[in-house]
C-alpha cells in the first residue's frame, strides 16, 4: 500500500472539510446573532423603569396568548438544539487541541496557522453555543420570576387594600362601640332619672294621699269642734234659762215670806 505524503493528506482534509465550512459558518452566525439577541432582550427585560405590572401587561398580549401553546415545545427544541451545538463545539476544540494534530502542524507552519485558526473557531463556537443556552435558561427564569414578582406585588397591592378596609372598619366599630357605649351610658342615666321620677312621684301621691288624709282629719275635727262649740252654746243658753229661771223663783220666794211677816 503506498502511502501519501503529509502535505496531501493534510490538503484532503482541507478539502473535505471546506464545503462544510461554509455550513458551519452560516450555522454559527445564527447562533451569535441569537445570542446577541438573547443579550438585548435580557437587557431590555433588566431595565429599572419598567415595572413588573407592565411587563405583565405586555405579556398578556393576544398575541402571546397564540404563541403559548408552542412555547413548550420551541423552548425545549432550542435547548436541544443549542446542547447538541455546544456538545459539537466541545468536540472540535477536543479535537484540535490533541496532541496528535499539534504534532503534524509544528512540522508545517502554515499548518499550524492553520490548525490555531480552527481552534480559535472551535473555541468561539464553544463560547457562543454554551452562553446562548445559558442566556436562554436565564432569560427564561426572568420572565417567569417577573410575573411572580408581578403577582405578587398585585397581591401585596391588594392585601394592602384589604388591610386599610379592615382598619377603616375596626375604626368604624370601634367608634360604632363607642357611640353605642355613650347611648347605654346616657340610657342608664335616663333610666336611673326615670326611677328617680317615678320614686319622686310615688312619694308625691304618698304624700298627696297624707295631705287628703290630713284634711279629712282636719275637716272631721273642725267639725266635731264646730259641734262642741254649738254644744257649749246651747248649754251656756240653757246654763242661762236656768239662773233666770232660779233667780225668778227665789224673787218669789222673797216676795211670799214678806206677805207673811206683814
Amino acid at each position: 500500500m503506498r502511502m501519501r505524503p503529509f502535505s496531501s493528506i493534510w490538503s484532503w482534509r482541507e478539502n473535505g472539510y471546506k464545503g462544510r465550512s461554509t455550513k458551519m459558518t452560516i450555522q454559527w452566525t445564527v447562533v451569535a446573532f441569537f445570542l446577541y439577541v438573547e443579550i438585548g432582550i435580557i437587557l431590555i427585560l433588566t431595565l429599572p423603569f419598567i415595572s413588573a405590572q407592565r411587563w405583565q401587561k405586555i405579556f398578556k398580549f393576544s398575541i402571546w396568548d397564540r404563541l403559548a401553546p408552542y412555547w413548550n415545545k420551541g423552548f425545549l427544541t432550542m435547548i436541544i438544539i443549542l446542547i447538541v451545538l455546544f456538545i459539537d463545539a466541545m468536540r472540535e476544540v477536543r479535537k484540535y487541541s490533541a496532541a496528535e494534530p499539534q504534532k503534524e502542524a509544528k512540522l508545517h507552519p502554515n499548518m499550524f496557522d492553520h490548525l490555531h485558526m480552527k481552534l480559535f473557531r472551535a473555541q468561539r463556537n464553544l463560547y457562543i453555543s454554551g452562553f446562548s443556552l445559558f442566556l436562554w435558561l436565564v432569560m427564561r427564569r426572568i420572565i417567569t420570576l417577573i410575573n411572580q414578582l408581578a403577582t405578587s406585588v398585585g397581591t401585596g397591592a391588594a392585601l394592602q387594600t384589604q388591610a386599610e378596609n379592615a382598619n377603616q372598619a375596626a375604626k368604624k366599630y370601634m367608634e360604632d362601640n363607642e357611640h353605642l357605649k355613650q347611648a347605654l351610658e346616657v340610657e342608664k342615666v335616663e333610666k336611673k332619672n326615670a326611677e328617680g321620677k317615678e320614686a319622686l312621684q310615688l312619694e308625691v301621691q304618698m304624700l298627696k294621699q297624707e295631705l287628703e288624709s290630713a284634711g279629712h282629719a282636719l275637716k272631721k275635727s273642725r267639725a266635731e269642734a264646730e259641734a262642741m262649740r254649738r254644744q257649749a252654746q246651747g248649754l251656756t243658753q240653757e246654763y242661762d234659762r236656768l239662773l233666770k229661771e232660779h233667780q225668778q223663783l227665789q224673787d218669789l220666794q222673797q216676795g211670799s215670806g214678806d206677805k207673811k211677816d206683814q
